[in-house]
């Protein structure tokens, strides 16, 4: 076998042991006016240099699941970032669900919907200007709906895959930030979070809300030197949920920029999820 091709095909076959099944959660929430004209595509986006998924239609997850002697219990649901017109898929959402997994957390790697695009949203989303906003806020309550099926999803079904229901957390990047705290902001008994954590949240489609008066723990990260500015929203959530005495972390790196996630800079903020790791043991939940 070629060795250049052999690291390649030895990180394929892992991925796919890891990764398991691939469920269909139900839609509850709907709007008439969207028509998603192009089916959902997966493909390697030469602008964001990374692969991506586009024009989800209906939301799916794919679950990654531990080992059965490390299984802690606890869950995780990863809402993936692209700014609500497609998914970063690798180093938002299936290299982050490998690495809990290899630690006992059985994670969820939530597709959900999206703004309706052409053949390449990445592009697209550079086209579309000041009319981003627009797209993804109008957009944005449709994934709030496929995060809170998808806790009520995982709860419900803690038994099949062994965990336990009040250890079910979500985790955003960027617009996937901002689905994870409008699921946090609206869930009720039933698709409650039982932790939160936001990654560079992009709060810019979302207003900031009141703390819930039984508010899970919280974990932030982002970069103060990301493009986007969204370091000040994100010492927001954190103080919020320190005002209202809630359990509370926050990292903010000096430098890392927008979107790191996984991606390797030499920079602290690569070691983000590790300090993720610190925490949830903290708290119990790894």
């Amino acid at each position: 076998m070629n060795k250049l091709f052999l690291p390649i095909f030895i990180l394929l076959i892992s991925t796919t042991m890891l990764a398991q099944k691939v469920i269909k959660l139900p839609v509850t929430v709907e709007d008439e006016t969207v028509e998603w004209a192009k089916k959902e595509q997966q493909f390697f986006s030469d602008v964001w240099n990374t692969n991506v998924v586009t024009n989800v239609i209906k939301p799916t997850m794919q679950v990654f699941r531990p080992k059965a002697e490390n299984n802690t219990g606890t869950s995780v649901i990863i809402c993936p970032g692209g700014g609500m017109y497609a998914l970063s898929i690798e180093s938002e959402g299936n290299m982050v669900a490998e690495w809990l997994a290899e630690r006992g957390v059985t994670a969820f790697v939530l597709k959900y919907r999206l703004v309706p695009t052409g053949e390449d949203a990445t592009k697209e989303m550079i086209s579309d200007g000041a009319r981003v906003l627009l797209k993804a806020g109008n957009i944005l309550p449709l994934g709030i709906s496929d995060g809170l099926n998808a806790i009520q999803y995982v709860r419900e079904k803690a038994e099949k895959y062994d965990l336990d229901p009040n250890k079910i957390g979500i985790m955003g990047f960027s617009a996937g930030g901002a689905v994870t705290m409008g699921a946090t902001y609206s869930y009720d008994e039933f698709n409650k979070p039982n932790f939160v954590i936001p990654i560079y949240a992009w709060m810019d489609i979302i207003p900031m809300s009141p703390v819930p008066a039984d508010a899970p723990p919280i974990f932030v990260v982002c970069a103060s030197d990301d493009p986007l500015n969204l370091a000040p929203a994100s010492v927001k959530i954190y103080s919020s949920w320190l005002a209202a005495e809630k359990s509370a972390a926050l990292h903010m790196f000096s430098k890392g920029g927008h979107g790191f996630g996984m991606r390797t800079q030499d920079l602290p903020s690569d070691k983000w999820i590790e300090r993720l790791g610190e925490w949830m043991k903290v708290q119990g939940f790894m």
